[in-house]
């Protein structure tokens, strides 16, 4: 069947647009109203469906493939219970900017005033979670619905889309021609004065500081990014990212600034004389700084594709909407044509310390990793040393054990673009369906998801679609027993309140009953290990790294937690 020919039904043109798209792989959990066109998918062979058991892990399989492909990506869902599972990873994609086409079923037009069996108000439900939500109530609507949810979605700001599919507008002949969707060049750049005001504030500072995002990654700004920052001897932080947007052991990469409170990002905004924004917003915090986050006599600049951003909450002195490629290529150019001898002996100095900055701290933090050798129950340090000494220099990592990162990046630290995918979001259970989404977008590479006991059990029927479709994502649960990083969070709200730390609430304890990944894992059809001792840390990696099938190592590390405390205490 072809997009030339007349008298087709909705539910087999819908399947061509994609194709026409270039999306040729739909994640999805199929439901009653959507049987029509998933039969249709039958005569298109060359549309994969990779099939879900719930449908989280569906939208966060395609995040994962979204981010490694960085192009729109199709996702399947069911009706009103349907689309309610997904909310959670769909706000995910959301805050990630993630080009999710998200499409859905409904009855039909015919019974929506019915309040029959799963009718809701669909669009209202899923406009919080993406950046725009419609239902096509005509048929001759259909294909320019759905090429305009396209354009959105991979128009930047980008974000997830969905668009309600009613099962007779997709069961009507559809006369509307095929053709690919235009997805507007945002490859624009600031104005020379913009620049001009720009340059001449960065080349004044004695403490500059950039600030980056997953906009460094989306626009192949990496090299750019690192020239800006080594003609000024600035310190880089990445702020709400989860892609690789710089080297991590570039002797200017400071890391992240602070994820849950605003005081502890403090620090280090309050430190930089003039500030330079590119690809994020300031700031991402759970708890953020009310006040001003800038020293008063600091200068901010701010270069991103998202306006709504630019000076959301905070002072900014100089902006434009721009391609940070475009935009970072401007500024080398522009401080070249300025730059003096003094500039240099400046930037010098200021290279030298922070490199000297960095070596020390990590010759400290590699020191204290260095006492848990041989130490039972594991830590995380222990499995990484070995770990790392077996990996290619290309293999993917996927990081969804936050508790854990600074031990990955640590010894397996990332280096190229599309290298490391961080969680992002706020969402738990990204880490497995995402580290296999990576893998399907690229078959060749190793690729490790990394998550935790408490966000490997949102999602972990997606291992069960990694054996269906034979995708060799290695996976390696970071089993403490309990929810880390809410037992940090609890400390620092402890020690903010100056109260006497006590034992953490049983509510962040999953040590009693035991989860056994490794059984869990073997159940769905992957091979799986248990590794319990340093000295069955080599064995699991040799194994796990033998071929290219779906692998899981149920690594049991050191936890704070009180299994003979569950079930004693009344609601409990």
């Amino acid at each position: 069947m072809t997009a030339t020919q007349n008298k087709v039904a909705g539910r087999f043109k819908i399947i061509e647009q994609f194709l026409a798209d270039g999306m040729d792989h739909m994640f999805g959990n199929p439901g009653t109203v959507e049987q029509g066109f998933l039969e249709a998918l039958e005569s298109y062979p060359e549309m994969k469906y990779i099939l879900a058991l719930q449908e989280s892990v569906a939208v966060l399989m395609a995040d994962g493939y979204a981010r490694a492909t960085q192009r729109p990506t199709l996702v399947q869902l069911h009706s009103s219970p349907g689309i309610g599972n997904a909310v959670g990873a769909l706000y995910q994609a959301k805050r990630g900017h993630a080009p999710l086409v998200v499409i859905g079923g409904d009855a039909g037009v015919r019974y929506m005033n019915m309040d029959a069996q799963m009718a809701a108000d669909l669009v209202a439900m899923m406009e919080p979670v993406t950046k725009y939500a419609t239902v096509v109530t005509d048929s001759r609507s259909l294909l320019r619905t759905l090429r305009r949810a396209i354009k959105i979605a991979a128009t930047p700001p980008m974000g997830p889309v969905y668009v309600c599919l009613p099962m007779d507008i997709l069961d009507e002949i559809n006369n509307e021609p095929v053709f690919p969707t235009l997805i507007p060049s945002t490859r624009v750049s600031p104005d020379d004065s913009t620049i001009a005001a720009a340059v001449d504030a960065l080349l004044a500072a004695q403490q500059p500081i950039i600030y980056i995002g997953d906009g460094i990654a989306y626009s192949g700004a990496h090299d750019a990014l690192k020239e800006v920052a080594e003609l000024l001897g600035a310190d880089v932080y990445t702020v709400d990212a989860g892609d690789f947007n710089i080297d991590y052991d570039h002797p200017l990469y400071q890391g992240s600034t602070g994820h849950m409170f605003g005081n502890q990002s403090l620090p280090i905004t309050k430190r930089g004389d003039v500030n330079l924004i590119v690809g994020t917003y300031m700031l991402p915090e759970v708890f953020p700084e009310l006040g001003d986050i800038w020293n008063e006599t600091a200068k901010v600049i701010h270069f991103d594709l998202n306006a709504y951003e630019i000076a959301k909450n905070h002072r900014v002195d100089i902006a434009a909407v721009a391609d940070p490629k475009c935009t970072l290529e401007k500024l080398v150019t522009a401080i070249k044509a300025k730059y003096t001898q003094a500039n240099e002996d400046a930037v010098t100095s200021r290279i030298i310390n922070a490199k000297n900055q960095k070596l020390a701290a990590f010759n400290i933090a590699r020191a204290a990793n260095d006492q848990y050798q041989g130490a039972h129950p594991l830590h995380m340090s222990q499995f990484m040393r070995i770990l790392s000494e077996y990996l290619p220099a290309d293999t993917v990592i996927f990081d969804e054990a936050l508790t854990n990162s600074p031990e990955v990046t640590r010894y397996y630290p990332p280096h190229t673009p599309g290298s490391y995918y961080c969680t992002r979001g706020g969402s738990l259970g990204v880490g497995v369906p995402g580290a296999i989404g990576v893998k399907l977008a690229d078959p060749s590479k190793i690729v490790i998801g990394f998550t935790g006991d408490g966000g490997g059990m949102y999602t972990i029927q997606a291992l069960w679609s990694a054996a269906r479709h034979n995708i060799g994502s290695k996976i390696v649960v970071c089993n403490n027993g309990g929810y880390h990083l809410l037992q940090l969070n609890i400390s620092a709200y402890w020690k903010e309140r100056e109260m006497e730390g006590h034992t953490f609430p049983l509510s962040f304890d999953l040590s009693n009953p035991e989860i056994r990944f490794d059984l869990l894992a073997q159940a769905m059809g992957v091979d799986a290990v248990r590794v319990e001792t340093e000295a069955e840390i080599e064995y699991a990696v040799k194994r796990m790294l033998a071929d290219d099938r779906p692998f899981l190592i149920d690594l049991k590390l050191q936890g704070n937690v009180h299994p003979e405390l569950i079930g004693v205490k009344c609601g409990q």
